[in-house]
């Protein structure tokens, strides 16, 4: 008899991870559903989830909005919506069985006469469509709507979850402008929602390639022995776009790069790079290791030397003039914030002692890309000879997180010829060659999630404060330090973010 027992079957016993996993019954309620990232990503995101089997037969979509539509109204923008922007094909049945829970709620977000309307909505819901009480809020709005929005739902119970069902509450970055309105947010949404309910999303923790920073780490022998300070030499994130602001100079214009990105995806990007192995991979192991890495995070003492913002300037783009940040429509032309940050961190662990993290972001730079490069010590010693290695660089493993997600290996190698020459080459890996199924939109993933109530993928509530104590006092010394350095359009950031390496004796890399 085995441990399992007699009639004990442990392939069947054990969970076939082949299998996909499905929401149960539910619906999503979308606040602000006229906006772009509703019409862009949440839309076409759930129809390709319903397309790929993963949602129930009866899975409902409430959009909430100003507009004065009819339910047939809204079902057509989400089909327009899901026509131009979805990831996998048009199929009439899945429309035809979606658009039956499509309903929307005309109204304000301080209407007491829509939020009743949205009550009665589920509850009809419920029967038609046997969502069995679970939903998920998705507040797609700007965040000074945040309150006002949880507020609401408290005051009509919808908040509370009937018995044997859940709600939960989706919300979109930023998570405050600095560490005290983040805990001022946060302990507004925590009246109303117990933080198991509310899922913080940051899209770039979708993405395929970020999770496969955890397999690259945990699942592969060969890299985690290297993976510290006495192999390291250095580790750059980039998150680099080459769109200027275009129409968001509302939202954009005194929040900048650096709480647009660093506080969120970069931080987060640096704290799976650099955590401890985990003792699981659910939400409450993942979270505490992230934590001690934030936690770890030690500032330069100058700051003047080790931290960069500039703005845009005007300049070529793809070919033609772009004109400068203050240029651009809606834009003070006095204003300070910054369209590109660059700065440099220590961990203070046993692991990265002495290991610099540079960070930077930026809009209109050479190209969009992000990825994170793990630049290793050169050998202590070579026999070669100089001449014959004065092309090596130095060896590198590269994450590539958009786009061409995938991952290279950078290692010297002889050149062919009868002489003993040494070169950089790179070998490389791409999921669009390794995999025959597409990866999923990263809102794909998130959603799912939430409706799974699956919060690994989500922020906490630490990681946000963390993240923000770690940025405010730079925040701080830019207010009181001059205007940002100024860099033409195309380029790759101002000449004070290549000095701020090249005082280190290194460089950025040119993606």
């Amino acid at each position: 008899m085995t441990a399992h027992g007699a009639n004990s079957n442990p392939l069947r016993d054990a969970a076939d991870r082949r299998l996909p996993r499905i929401a149960g019954p539910s619906g999503l309620v979308i606040f602000g559903v006229t906006g772009d990232l509703s019409r862009k990503k949440l839309m076409p995101a759930v129809y390709d989830l319903a397309n790929r089997g993963l949602l129930p037969p009866g899975f409902s979509l409430i959009g909430f909005a100003r507009r004065e539509w009819q339910d047939e109204d809204f079902a057509q923008e989400v089909h327009d919506a899901v026509k131009q922007h979805a990831r996998t094909p048009f199929r009439e049945e899945v429309w035809q069985q979606l658009v039956q829970g499509m309903r929307f709620v005309q109204g304000n977000f301080d209407d007491d006469d829509a939020f009743a309307t949205l009550k009665s909505t589920i509850q009809d819901l419920d029967k038609s469509q046997g969502t069995g009480g679970n939903f998920a809020f998705y507040l797609s709005v700007p965040p000074k709507f945040f309150p006002q929005v949880v507020q609401q739902l408290k005051k009509f119970g919808l908040a509370d979850a009937p018995d044997g069902s859940w709600r939960r509450a989706v919300i979109e970055k930023p998570f405050g402008h600095d560490l005290a309105s983040a805990r001022e947010l946060n302990a507004i949404v925590h009246e109303v929602f117990a933080p198991d309910q509310v899922f913080r999303i940051d899209h770039y923790l979708g993405k395929e390639t970020v999770q496969n920073i955890l397999a690259l780490r945990f699942a592969n022998q060969m890299f985690e022995p290297i993976w510290n300070r006495s192999y390291v030499d250095h580790v750059q994130i980039t998150m680099a776009e080459d769109i200027g602001i275009g129409g968001r100079a509302g939202y954009y214009d005194g929040i900048g790069a650096a709480r647009d990105v660093i506080q969120n995806h970069l931080l987060q990007l640096l704290a799976l790079t650099a955590m401890e192995e985990p003792a699981s991979f659910d939400a409450d192991a993942l979270v505490a290791e992230k934590a001690k890495v934030l936690g770890a995070v030690k500032l330069p003492k100058d700051l003047g030397l080790a931290t960069v913002r500039g703005q845009y300037a005007a300049g070529w783009q793809g070919g033609e003039k772009a004109v400068g940040y203050l240029q651009e429509d809606g834009i003070d032309p006095g204003s300070t914030t910054d369209t590109y940050a660059a700065i440099k961190l220590g961990i203070d662990n046993r692991r990265w002692a002495g290991v610099p993290f540079y960070l930077r972001t930026g809009k209109r730079l050479g190209r969009r890309v992000t990825e994170i490069a793990v630049v290793f010590q050169r050998a202590p010693h070579s026999p070669f000879d100089h001449t014959a290695t004065e092309e090596l660089g130095q060896n590198a493993i590269v994450i590539r997180v958009q786009p061409d997600e995938g991952v290279t290996v950078r290692f010297g190698s002889k050149v062919p010829g009868t002489s003993m020459e040494i070169r950089d080459v790179s070998m490389d890996f791409a999921y669009g060659e390794s995999f025959t199924e597409s990866s999923p939109e990263a809102y794909e993933r998130l959603i799912l999630d939430v409706l799974l109530g699956d919060a690994n993928l989500f922020p906490r509530t630490e990681e946000v404060e963390l993240s923000w104590n770690i940025l405010d006092p730079i925040e701080t010394y830019w207010d009181t330090h001059g205007k940002p350095a100024q860099y033409p359009s195309g380029t790759w950031g101002p000449a004070e973010a290549d000095e701020m390496l090249a005082r280190d004796g290194r460089s950025w890399r040119r993606p």
